[in-house]
């Protein structure tokens, strides 16, 4: 062994050590939303838009994530979701901004000295210190926005929806994720005429109609003011209190005795089922305003022919709530039957530091569960087949077929053009597979003779036509379109 040499275990041991190929997955509460059924949402979304829309709503288009304490003092800081379930995290500010413009102007510490560690006092660590959230819902940040852009001062109600993710840190189970995604609408002005809160719950039911989702059951309670509801919660507190009853509740309900007894009547547990209906119903401790108010929603909903169940243990489990509240359930989704929700909300506005006497009134719906109601409905198929596959032989057919595929997609048919040169048999097979209605083909005859060669798949007839006749062609009802409902 010469000088210097090491010894051939130790060189076999410096060899780099192969990696084990890593296979990534979805992480754990979150999907992948793949064809065919990405089709079917979009379907969804675009037909709420319309719904929405129709109704003179406007989309409002938010943050994935806001101040942590937007949500602590909109949905309460006992509530799971803001104590469990929110995904929070530290967030530095930009410093630049707000610390070195102070610094000119008062000595202030500068953003490199906080940075680099310096002694500086609680009132700039506390600023270093920001947390943020991602948002588990998305009524306090339409607030938020409501309040930031001064949008009291435009003419009427300000009437917005929103379509887009949200995120909680629940057990996943069938329809429910931890992105999970949402679509929502919220009315904010000065009024809280029971006829605006009628108006929402219509355009729900205008939604499931267009969906054609026949069997649901709309929920309706009102669980008050702030004139009545704290006498009623006290009234409930003092019930549940009780050994013999107290004894019985699950340890979260036995938490919210005290923090929030309104969540108990809201408890889905089977054991509890018993007591919670014998508890003082809300309905029977409202002040007058709020009665008047509830029995006006009723004549309403029945004005616009829209059926609905009283049931008095209807409460929202967020605290904002007030008055109306609703629930759309639907058995064709079987335990987990809540298609969506939502109630009035008229003292949030001013609890985020906006106006006074600001109204608001909002729902939001579970898209995944929306679309597995769908789904178990069979009515709606929302997949649109491939129009025309285009077989292309040759190099003098390429540049025609390149051409011609892009006129068929200017006139919206869903077109497909293979990038390299196939057979003519494999791309009869292609297009077979590719659920294909027609296949144009265009070879060295077709350019000779200035004709194209369509083939109908269906049934295997095929004619030859001009290259002038091919829109025409296409056009229904040669070609109909399949959508929703066909």
């Amino acid at each position: 062994m010469g000088e210097g040499a090491k010894p051939e275990n130790e060189r076999r041991d410096e060899r780099p050590v192969k990696e084990a190929r890593r296979q990534f997955r979805a992480i754990k509460g979150t999907r992948d939303i793949l064809p065919p059924d990405s089709a079917l949402w979009n379907w969804f979304e675009k037909t709420a838009r319309g719904v929405m829309e129709s109704y003179n709503f406007a989309e409002i288009r938010l943050p994935i994530f806001e101040k942590t304490e937007l949500f602590a003092r909109s949905i309460g800081g006992d509530t799971d979701v803001v104590s469990k379930e929110m995904y929070t995290f530290k967030d530095q500010l930009d410093l630049d901004e707000v610390i070195d413009t102070d610094a000119k102007e008062g000595g202030h510490p500068t953003a490199e000295s906080i940075l680099s560690g310096e002694e500086v006092s609680p009132q700039w660590r506390n600023i270093l210190d920001t947390r943020i959230s991602l948002r588990p819902e998305a009524t306090a940040s339409v607030v938020r926005a409501y309040i930031e852009h001064g949008m009291q001062m435009l003419p009427g109600n300000a009437k917005l929806y929103y379509i887009g993710p949200m995120f909680r840190r629940e057990r996943p189970q069938k329809g429910r994720y931890r992105q999970f995604y949402q679509i929502g609408a919220e009315v904010l002005g000065t009024s809280d005429a029971p006829a605006i809160d009628a108006e929402l719950i219509q355009m729900l039911t205008d939604l499931l109609e267009r969906c054609q989702i026949e069997k649901y059951t709309l929920l309706i309670n009102s669980i008050g003011c702030a004139a009545c509801r704290p006498k009623y919660v006290e009234l409930l507190r003092a019930e549940l209190r009780k050994p013999e009853i107290f004894s019985k509740l699950g340890a979260d309900s036995q938490r919210r005795v005290e923090t929030n007894p309104l969540r108990v009547m809201d408890s889905k547990l089977p054991e509890e089922q018993a007591i919670i209906e014998k508890l003082p119903k809300i309905s029977e401790h409202l002040c007058e305003e709020c009665r008047t108010h509830y029995e006006k929603l009723k004549r309403e909903l029945t004005l616009r022919e829209v059926p609905f169940t009283e049931s008095p243990r209807l409460v929202r489990g967020l605290d904002y709530y007030m008055r109306t509240t609703f629930e759309i359930t639907s058995p064709i989704l079987g335990a987990q039957n809540a298609l969506c929700g939502g109630g009035r909300y008229d003292g949030l506005v001013e609890m985020l530091g906006g106006p006074k006497g600001i109204k608001g009134i909002g729902f939001a719906l579970g898209e995944d569960r929306f679309i597995d109601a769908i789904v178990e409905a069979h009515k709606i198929h929302a997949t649109r087949p491939l129009d025309i596959f285009i077989a292309w032989m040759g190099e003098r057919a390429y540049p025609t077929a390149v051409r011609l595929a892009h006129v068929l997609r200017d006139e919206k048919h869903r077109v497909e053009l293979p990038a390299g040169e196939m057979k003519f048999r494999k791309a009869l097979e292609r297009a077979d597979k590719l659920g294909a209605r027609y296949v144009l083909i265009i070879g060295d005859d077709e350019i000779a003779s200035d004709m194209l060669t369509i083939k109908r798949l269906s049934d295997g007839v095929q004619e030859k036509i001009s290259e002038e006749a091919l829109v025409d062609f296409f056009r229904p009802p040669a070609l109909a379109k399949e959508g929703p409902g066909s």
